[in-house]
């Protein structure tokens, strides 16, 4: 009997802080319920976004507009998608426009050192130490400049896909239901942007370990 009790106040726990019961909580004007949310699922899109933008600033301004429109729009939430599928959504369009946006402007490198999570950067950014074996620490980072270079180049799709699937870790299912389109499309968008990223990273691969 204890042991049942103790289950079914696990579950009543685990119920009241899912993202399900935090928006219908919200919707009623709860703000700390909403504010639960934020504080859920901020830094992943801090760093969704920075790998998007290759921006931190930039990144956390996005992070902030997505809250934003999502508050203000949570009366339009579809209870059949999951929250973090509708703002990775809101995230994925707000990064796109400010992509498009800064076309005439000089192309700035995308950053895929940036943390995951922004917790990650409380330490300060490790350097490396050099003195040991420069060579091959002048090769990883010719290969991560390339990379760089080929992210920029490559299509929004293509970029995005990647980004949310070789960096985020996130499933084909998910990537669909933020990008609405079907799960080949994801599959078939991925298979080509890794052929391209190793067909142009090739030459500058050996040797790198």
């Amino acid at each position: 009997m204890v042991a049942m009790a103790y289950t079914k106040e696990i579950e009543r726990t685990e119920e009241f802080n899912s993202d399900a019961y935090l928006v219908s909580r919200a919707l009623e004007g709860d703000l700390p319920a909403f504010e639960k949310l934020v504080a859920r699922y901020q830094n992943k899109l801090i760093g969704y976004s920075a790998r998007m933008l290759g921006d931190q600033d930039e990144a956390e301004d996005v992070a902030q507009e997505v809250f934003i429109k999502a508050y203000r729009s949570l009366d339009s939430f579809r209870g059949d998608a999951q929250f973090s599928t509708w703002i990775y959504r809101i995230a994925t369009n707000l990064c796109i426009d400010r992509i498009r946006a800064r076309k005439r402007r000089p192309q700035q490198a995308y950053s895929l050192d940036e943390p995951m999570d922004k917790d990650e950067e409380k330490g300060g950014r490790e350097i490396a130490d050099l003195s040991a074996e420069p060579t091959r620490e002048v090769e990883r980072d010719e290969l991560r400049r390339r990379v760089r270079e080929v992210m920029n180049e490559m299509p929004e799709k293509m970029r995005t896909i990647l980004i949310m699937c070789d960096m985020q870790g996130m499933a084909y299912e998910e990537i669909a239901k933020v990008l609405d389109c079907p799960i080949g499309t994801v599959k078939s968008r991925l298979f080509h942007a890794r052929a391209d990223l190793g067909r142009r990273l090739r030459p500058y691969i050996s040797g790198v370990k």
